[in-house]
């Protein structure tokens, strides 16, 4: 939800939605507050990973407030991003897992109850109402247009927390729950912001990466001038060398808006917005005359019939190379960074619907799509919230790492999953050989679901011994990016919340909370803290057994999310006769949940008839592999015999476009 930035006013829940305390009017100035607010637990940010810690709070019995520097509350979950990034579904647990079921129950009716199915795709306003029923119901107040401007301390505890109008959040324990880690920084609370050289960790896809996803697939002249170095380059093309692979820098992965996108008759129509460059777009135009035709943004359906679109190509919405300072920026600084963003994307989806020099297949496309009315009304349809995808990093007794991500070192005090590809977006635009080339697009698959350290979301005690940080937690760049997933900020915020509860209820500080009594309470609570290594069965294309194909596919890492070292497709040709089927070595007998998975893309078919063979039968499905990239998509539960009896097969008769075999995942159910 969002309200206007003008104000600052005191929200809880009501009704469908969040109402200003005492008024049913929200775009009324509330009463005065009181100088001083004190809770158990002051949570400052009000993410998906904020409000989970103060429901999961007062769940626990205890008092918490959520204190947000913008209007806006629910980040990324209700600004735009609701084609969920899961990973594997079934490691989200918890309050995370029950957001999604309610979600599942606004769509679909019925009454919620533990077995409820999840849905991980919906649009704004529903999930903004999931959230507001949640706050409702455990009278969570949420402070709006609060900005910290000063800390209380008290040796190495945090007292008070201060905002721009003089207000005070007193507390027992703090949560930053911010996607710039505001809060840690002010308490002294050591961070970083960058890639770290792949030395630093023992990393291989960190630091520096020149790579082929979201990449140029022609050539294409740097120079404002072609082929004049003199006549300058190109906006947003950095002067400095490559540098070498797995190098560290200070850069950060790219910034975009998560549009939400329909082509319903009264949609908003792409506007130019004030400042409009077209040489923004040259690029992106030289791409096109030289060949490429697409896609230019991602249109992933997510009910109601809107998008979340986001980047996809060479040239998209990410505007790479102009967040480099946000992290550590001023207020008024990141204000002008968030402009420049919001300007650079309106005008590439004004120049895709309108500049003449285009085609017009592609003028005719882009303006099929518009804003919708009814999502985003305070801002014109136009998304909110900037998607701050990396800032400030926490460094403290536990960074994760990328081999954490790949199974190879396992935390043994997990307080919650992660299971999304290692995902950094690009990072800047370089000139090599005298063309232009992103770097710094990395998606990796991890093996399976693995343990997120409590040593991770806690700073070191002589830091701040009553800190919780869910959400800017310690990890390095690359494992970041496989964490930074909004199930896993509100499994985390969990977390932080019963680890703030013990520690109160012990005296204690953050540090020295017990591990098993918090694994214990947070199991109790619907966590899920393990994943076994005989619990599922992972056979990518790129086996070398289990695999058997029958005629041509190809391989290919060209659409990035795919599982392991590639992924194949049949080159959209002879229909009937490809085929590729996957025979998985199961260890026990019994019940497994089948799940599928594949690179998404327009040229993609959307009946792709797969047959699962199991004990007793087969069952066919049919998969749209345009949608749901990039993620575990789950094709029912069956019963099958240990051993290599069972098998899923991709078939591609009649399918109405390129076909993908990428990986099949089997979970004990």
């Amino acid at each position: 939800m969002s309200l206007p930035l003008s104000r600052r006013r005191l929200l809880t829940a009501g009704g469908a939605g969040l109402v200003l305390a005492g008024l049913s009017d929200p775009f009324r100035a509330g009463p005065a507050r009181a100088a001083v607010t004190t809770a158990d637990l002051v949570v400052y940010g009000a993410t998906s990973g904020g409000l989970a810690a103060a429901i999961a709070m007062r769940r626990l019995g205890r008092t918490a407030v959520v204190v947000e520097p913008t209007s806006h509350v629910g980040g990324l979950s209700t600004a735009g991003l609701g084609a969920t990034d899961t990973g594997v579904q079934a490691s989200i647990g918890g309050l995370a897992a029950e957001f999604y079921r309610r979600v599942y129950v606004k769509y679909h009716g019925g009454t919620l109850t533990p077995t409820s199915p999840l849905r991980m795709t919906f649009e704004p306003h529903v999930a903004a109402a999931v959230f507001a029923d949640l706050l409702a119901e455990t009278g969570v107040p949420v402070i709006v247009d609060a900005r910290l401007a000063g800390l209380g301390r008290s040796g190495n505890r945090i007292t008070e927390l201060r905002t721009e109008d003089g207000s005070i959040y007193s507390g027992g324990v703090f949560v930053d729950a911010t996607y710039e880690g505001d809060l840690l920084a002010m308490a002294g609370v050591g961070f970083t912001v960058g890639r770290e050289s792949n030395d630093t960790y023992g990393e291989t896809i960190n630091g520096v990466q020149s790579r082929n996803t979201h990449q140029f697939v022609h050539p294409v002249d740097p120079y404002v001038t072609p082929g004049s170095p003199a006549s300058g380059l190109l906006p947003g093309i950095s002067a400095t060398p490559l540098a070498p692979q797995g190098s560290g820098d200070d850069r950060i992965q790219a910034y975009c808006f998560r549009m939400c996108l329909t082509q319903a008759a009264d949609r908003i129509p792409f506007g130019k917005p004030s400042g409009y460059d077209p040489i923004r777009y040259e690029l992106l135009l030289r791409h096109i005359q030289a060949g490429y035709t697409g896609p230019y943004f991602t249109t992933h359906s997510v009910g109601g019939g809107k998008t979340d679109s986001n980047n996809n190509g060479a040239v998209s919405t990410d505007h790479i190379g102009f967040n480099h300072a946000y992290p550590t920026a001023s207020w008024a600084a990141r204000g002008s960074i968030i402009a420049e963003h919001r300007t650079y994307q309106q005008g590439l989806m004004w120049f895709l619907a309108n500049d003449p020099r285009l085609p017009a297949s592609v003028r005719d496309s882009t303006a099929r799509w518009g804003l919708p009315v009814d999502e985003f009304t305070g801002t014109g349809g136009w998304p909110p919230l900037l998607y701050i995808r990396e800032a400030r990093r926490m460094v403290s007794a536990y960074v994760m790492t990328e081999a954490d991500c790949r199974g190879r070192v396992r935390a043994t005090d997990s307080v919650g999953l992660a299971s999304y590809t290692m995902d950094s977006h690009n990072c800047q635009r370089v000139v090599v050989d005298g063309r232009v080339r992103n770097e710094g697009d990395v998606q990796i698959g991890v093996p399976a679901p693995y343990p997120v350290s409590y040593r991770a979301i806690v700073p070191h005690q002589a830091q701040c011994a009553n800190l919780l940080v869910p959400v800017c937690l310690s990890a390095s760049h690359i494992a970041y990016g496989s964490i930074r997933m909004e199930p896993v900020f509100m499994i985390l915020g969990q977390a932080a919340a019963t680890a703030a509860s013990l520690a109160l209820a012990g005296n204690l500080a953050v540090q020295a909370v017990s591990v098993p009594a918090l694994q214990a309470r947070l199991r109790q609570d619907g966590a899920v803290l393990e994943w076994g290594s005989t619990s599922e069965v992972i056979l990518d294309n790129a086996a070398s057994s289990g695999i058997t194909r029958a005629g041509t596919w190809l391989r290919s890492t060209s659409i990035g999310g795919f599982y392991g070292p590639d992924y194949e497709h049949d080159g959209n040709t002879a229909k009937g006769v490809n085929r590729l089927r996957f025979r998985p070595t199961l260890p026990t007998s019994g019940s497994w949940t089948v799940q599928l998975r594949w690179t998404a893309d327009p040229n993609r078919a959307t009946n792709v008839p797969v047959d699962i063979a199991y004990s007793g039968g087969t069952a066919t499905r049919t998969v749209d592999q345009r949608q749901s990239g990039g993620q575990w998509v789950p094709l029912g539960t069956y019963p099958f015999t240990a051993g290599t009896d069972g098998s899923v097969l991709i078939r591609t008769e009649d399918t109405d476009g390129h076909v993908v075999a990428d990986a099949v995942r089997f979970v004990r159910a």
